[in-house]
């Protein structure tokens, strides 16, 4: 038995021993310390310490206002409903129909035009919108959307827009508006130092790549206003308004005038300029005095009063006969002045030379190589149009100021509206 217990004890140490019961506190009581490891994304531990760093603070109260005003909605999007154009739609037919009749829309007061940009520029303007026609809606969604609530939307195929339009590579956009009246129409408004209060005269100008090519000179120059006599073609012609860029809707356009009603869309002693390069030296002598019509009697009037005023010497031949001649870089820019722009085929008419004779007016011929026809009536209009933009430029630098330039007139008041 003694032998058992000696044994046992030399092997006591391999057993395990039991843990103290102070160490066992000690380490449960580490283990109720420790924190369970929380996994937070980047950037959230700064966002998170700043709030613990600061002392609680009650937020304070809302005002009586705060509270009782509503909370800002966000602009809620125009919501425009279109339809499907179906198979044999007669709205369909219209396109074509005015595309092509000038008759058609001068009688139903219609116009088309293709394109965001124009539509666009139209909208802005205020033109009434009537019939839109659309392939996708991502086109319609690049419109002021605002302005066409009024307006007909039709989504149509895309091969229907490539038949009705006249160009290689349609935008998917066309549209059906009213007739613009020049009256009603809200044009950019041009800063005074890019002005030029001229107002261009087109007599017998056919070629409708011409006439709009004419009309975006103008409104790049910051012509005043732009007068069409009868004879010239439509200027609302699907061609006139793709050369035209947007013109039509930059400044006022008149259409199909006589000659009696010019002067009413003319500044007081207006200085009727042509622009006529087919007149040679040598054809001065054969010319025949300008017999002056009604539309030139008040103009005729008004020079021969001021050469009165002016005395026996001034130089009175110019007004009751041939036109004078100079080049276009000669000065000839004084303050009102209008240009009359002649067709390439025709030239101006009588009535253009009669009106300028009784202005005092001048022929203003661009020389060309001998032997080489006159220039484009686009170009020439863009020409004459810069030129007279440089010599008013010239002017303001040497009097220093724009004092000289005449307060413009609407065409409204100059019509006695």
């Amino acid at each position: 038995m003694a032998s058992l217990v000696r044994r046992a004890a030399r092997l006591s140490f391999l057993l395990p021993r039991p843990p103290s019961r102070g160490a066992g506190l000690v380490r449960g009581v580490r283990a109720l310390r420790r924190k369970p490891v929380r996994v937070l994304p980047p950037g959230a531990e700064t966002k998170e310490a700043a709030p613990r760093a600061q002392p609680h603070k009650k937020p304070p109260a809302a005002s009586t206002r705060e509270r009782e005003a509503p909370a800002k909605e966000p602009p809620k999007e125009v919501e425009l409903r279109y339809e499907r154009a179906g198979p044999g739609d007669k709205r369909l037919g219209k396109v074509v129909t005015i595309a092509k009749s000038r008759s058609f829309r001068e009688r139903h007061g219609k116009i088309l035009l293709e394109g965001r940009r124009l539509i666009t520029d139209a909208l802005a303007a205020g033109a009434v919108p009537q019939t839109l026609f659309f392939s996708f809606v991502e086109h319609l969604q690049e419109l002021p959307t605002a302005q066409l609530k009024r307006a007909s939307l039709v989504k149509v195929r895309v091969e229907d827009i490539k038949t009705w339009s006249d160009v290689i590579t349609p935008q998917g956009v066309i549209g059906i508006f009213s007739r613009p009246d020049h009256a009603k129409m809200t044009y950019p408004k041009v800063p005074q130092e890019h002005r030029l209060p001229l107002s261009l005269i087109c007599d017998n100008i056919r070629d409708p790549g011409n006439l709009g090519t004419i009309l975006r000179s103008a409104a790049g120059a910051g012509c005043e206003r732009v007068l069409l006599l009868k004879g010239c073609v439509d200027v609302w012609e699907p061609k006139v308004l793709r050369a035209g860029m947007g013109a039509h809707f930059r400044l006022p356009i008149l259409s199909s005038l006589d000659w009696e009603v010019v002067p009413n869309y003319l500044l007081p002693e207006t200085c009727v300029h042509l622009a006529d390069s087919t007149w040679e030296p040598s054809l001065r002598a054969q010319e025949e005095p300008a017999v002056p019509t009604k539309a030139s009697w008040p103009y005729e009037q008004k020079v021969r009063l001021a050469q009165a005023q002016r005395g026996p010497d001034a130089d009175c031949d110019e007004a009751a006969g041939p036109l004078g001649v100079q080049h276009y870089h000669e000065p000839w820019l004084e303050l009102p002045v209008a240009l009359v722009i002649g067709g390439e085929t025709h030239g101006v008419s009588p009535e253009a030379t009669q009106l300028a004779g009784g202005t005092g007016g001048r022929r203003l011929v661009i020389p060309v190589v001998p032997g080489v026809e006159s220039l484009n009536a686009a170009m020439a209009a863009s020409i004459l149009l810069f030129e007279a933009k440089r010599q008013l430029r010239l002017g303001e630098e040497t009097t220093g100021s724009h004092a000289h330039r005449p307060r413009l007139q609407s065409v409204g008041r100059l019509q006695g509206e």
